[in-house]
């Protein structure tokens, strides 16, 4: 029985190991990409042998994109900052509104409160091309237009409706009886929400903010539309690198693993908050 166990216990890590490598082969090539020049991009057949260089990355730190049309600027360390700026302030600000209207529908029943929270959830599914036209108007008169209060408080059409419906989920999942006893104690209904539900539902608002901070990262239409190059994030900087003389797969791959880093920090502290949140040991109901 003990050497059928070790058996099983070796087919699954073998079986994980290769699910792993099929889903993390694309991102190791587009690693290996990064340190390659166009001409070993484009050899036929690819070959795991190159001369590895570090121009691409030189060239998105500096600004300076060598083509053989001659030198290019680009504005690619912008552009992570900007997408930072706006993932990060677009998915605080819906934290803040989204966690006590994500409470109310939770614990309390009142008319036309379903209705409220899916025709929130609805801005979700709307194409972004849909709102496009009347927010650009909207944003020309009120002078909103290229500044970054304009793109966060339209990346709420993103962020707000996942983080609400994800941690009302949590809080529903929350047994009353926990906040009950607090309040029994004497304290205020603020109080409990502050100390009791949110830490309770810490691991469901880490995980809908990472969901809501990749999605707003990823945002390209928004961005490319309402905002201009000093403003825009890096999924729209990245046309840059198609050129009239070719498109530069090198710092295409280069750009990609330095957008990747800000994106699996985030995750890997918020992989720690979802433990954290976990392990408080409160009963469910």
């Amino acid at each position: 029985m003990r050497r059928d166990s070790t058996r099983v216990r070796l087919i699954r890590g073998v079986l994980l190991a290769l699910v792993g490598l099929f889903f993390l082969f694309p991102i190791f090539w587009v690693f290996l990409m990064s340190f390659q020049t166009n001409q070993d991009i484009l050899r036929m057949p690819p070959s795991l042998f190159f001369t590895p260089t570090l121009d691409n990355y030189i060239a998105l730190i500096s600004g300076k994109l060598e083509t053989n049309a001659g030198t290019l600027e680009i504005k690619f360390m912008g552009n992570l900052l900007n997408s930072f700026i706006l993932a990060s302030c677009s998915v605080a600000l819906s934290i803040l509104l989204a966690i006590p209207a994500a409470y109310a529908f939770a614990r309390y029943k009142f008319r036309l409160g379903e209705d409220i929270a899916f025709t929130i959830l609805s801005f979700r599914f709307a194409p972004p091309l849909l709102v496009l036209v009347p927010l650009l108007t909207y944003f020309q008169t009120i002078g909103l237009v290229n500044t970054y209060i304009g793109l966060i408080w339209v990346y709420q059409l993103i962020t707000l409706p996942l983080i609400l419906w994800i941690t009302r989920g949590y809080f529903e999942d929350i047994s009353e009886d926990i906040e009950h006893a607090h309040r029994v104690d004497g304290h205020g209904w603020l109080k409990t929400f502050l100390k009791v539900a949110v830490p309770l539902a810490l691991p469901g608002i880490a995980a809908a903010a990472l969901l809501a901070f990749i999605f707003a990262w990823n945002n390209f239409v928004f961005a490319l539309i309402l905002a201009s190059a000093d403003k825009q994030p890096v999924t729209v900087g990245a046309l840059a690198f198609v050129t009239a003389s070719g498109i530069q797969y090198g710092q295409i791959a280069a750009a990609l693993i330095l957008s990747i880093i800000p994106t699996l920090i985030f995750a890997i502290a918020a992989q720690r908050y979802l433990v954290e949140g976990l392990s408080l040991g409160a009963v469910k109901g």
